[in-house]
């Protein structure tokens, strides 16, 4: 099919007027590259998929990471032990074993399979960005995995080694661990596996995980901060990087989608500090399922654009598949995912959240760059060069009405016609 055919597909019209505004695509300012997009291999998602047979299990995964037929996913994040969507709360050692001689990840072996089956599907090795929910309750000030509490700085080296242990671990696995984040939520006190870090105390103890990642050859390995909402993300990154030693073990911030969309944090977090790196790493749907909803799917959408325009780099969903009630969760914290597997009925059911994810996967490929564009705000709007030149458009529309868009690239104008509540995904083959 050639580019006209393609324009026509989505109301390509040579006449109209482009009434409601024009997209101006500059397709020589390069900004950031693309690390790719994922989700999370949570215990819930492995175990949901033991639950069905195994054609459906293999069917699901190829969803995700099939090049072609999938969306094209080539990342994801794990748990380091126990989180809410774990079955349980659980350690990879025995209590009070701070010699870590009984570290064991022999528990994780379901997830392992799946991340292997991911990567022989997706024709590449899943890279992976680990992240803790709690250390062990008795490092911890509330001597608990639950409801906050803080991690203890004797208990700093200990809690490091067990991040190096976990790393070398799953390598041996033939897993490769490239990301870390110091803390899952830092500044939440949850009823299920949780720890607060204040601005300083992560500064800290991110100081001392890089210089035991150095000491252990794993400095290839990426620490990243905050992995928490848009809102602290800045006052965070302020308090880390103004120390010039923990600030060189630093990669960049992590952040989520949650209780905000103060994008313009993200781009208050690239302007004041260009030289990190910034990767969303959790978002998803709360209060169990969502069935049908098409403001789900927006809510991704214009995450995604934003967040891309703004300087983000990577894009990580949280869980890759839950059961029809948006669970297991051993606290009940259930939520929703772009794949919902219908446990008895063995079927696979895409959500619109797995659709709009779909415009930015299957075409944005790893090493793409974003670039700059201006024009109308009657849509969201957002682009990127592939390495193979071919240049990415994807805009969206929330309003109830039709709009009628110019797109500029170069030299090179197309008409567009946006349904209401809609997405596409227009692609300006490389000259």
């Amino acid at each position: 099919m050639n580019t006209e055919e393609k324009w026509k597909e989505i109301g390509h019209d040579p006449l109209a007027s482009g009434k409601d505004g024009t997209i101006a695509v500059d397709h020589l300012m390069q900004l950031q590259e693309i690390i790719g997009f994922g989700g999370a291999f949570t215990e819930s998602s492995s175990y949901n998929l033991s639950r069905v047979n195994q054609l459906v299990r293999r069917q699901a995964i190829a969803c995700y990471f099939d090049p072609e037929k999938g969306l094209g996913y080539t990342i994801g994040r794990v748990s380091i032990h126990g989180c809410d969507f774990s079955l349980s709360s659980y350690l990879y050692i025995k209590d009070h074993d701070d010699s870590l001689a009984s570290f064991d990840i022999s528990r994780d072996e379901p997830t392992l399979m799946l991340i292997k089956d991911a990567g022989s599907i997706a024709k590449k090795d899943i890279s992976l960005l680990a992240s803790p929910w709690t250390p062990p309750y008795w490092m911890k000030t509330n001597y608990s995995p639950i409801h906050g509490g803080h991690l203890m700085p004797e208990y700093y080296q200990v809690w490091a080694n067990y991040f190096v242990k976990f790393i070398k671990s799953y390598r041996k696995k033939g897993v490769r661990v490239d990301y870390v984040t110091v803390q899952n939520e830092p500044e939440a006190s949850q009823r299920w596996d949780s720890c607060l870090f204040t601005p300083k105390e992560e500064r800290d103890f991110a100081g001392v995980l890089g210089e035991t990642f150095e000491e252990n050859d794993l400095s290839d390995v990426k620490i990243l901060i905050c992995d928490h909402n848009r809102d602290i993300m800045v006052k965070r990154a302020d308090v880390v990087y103004s120390d010039a030693n923990t600030s060189r073990y630093v990669w960049g911030t992590a952040f989520h989608w949650y209780d905000n969309e103060v994008f313009e944090n993200v781009a208050i977090h690239k302007s004041k500090y260009p030289d990190k790196h910034l990767f969303f790493t959790e978002g998803c749907q709360e209060n169990g399922p969502h069935f049908g909803d098409l403001a789900v799917g927006e809510r991704y959408g214009r995450n995604m654009i934003n967040d891309f325009r703004n300087g983000n780099e990577g894009f990580l969903d949280w869980n890759l598949y839950l059961d029809d009630t948006g669970g297991p969760n051993h606290v009940n914290n259930l939520c929703s995912a772009p794949i919902i597997l219908k446990i008895f009925a063995e079927e696979i059911e895409l959500m619109p959240a797995y659709y709009y994810i779909g415009h930015f996967s299957r075409y944005v490929k790893p090493g793409a760059r974003v670039l700059e564009t201006s024009g109308t705000e009657t849509v969201w709007h957002v682009a990127f060069m592939n390495p193979n030149g071919e240049i990415v458009v994807i805009i969206q529309n929330e309003a109830e009405s039709e709009k009628d868009i110019n797109v500029l690239v170069g030299s090179h104008k197309e008409n567009v016609k946006l349904l209401p509540h809609s997405i596409i995904t227009a692609i300006f083959p490389a000259k």
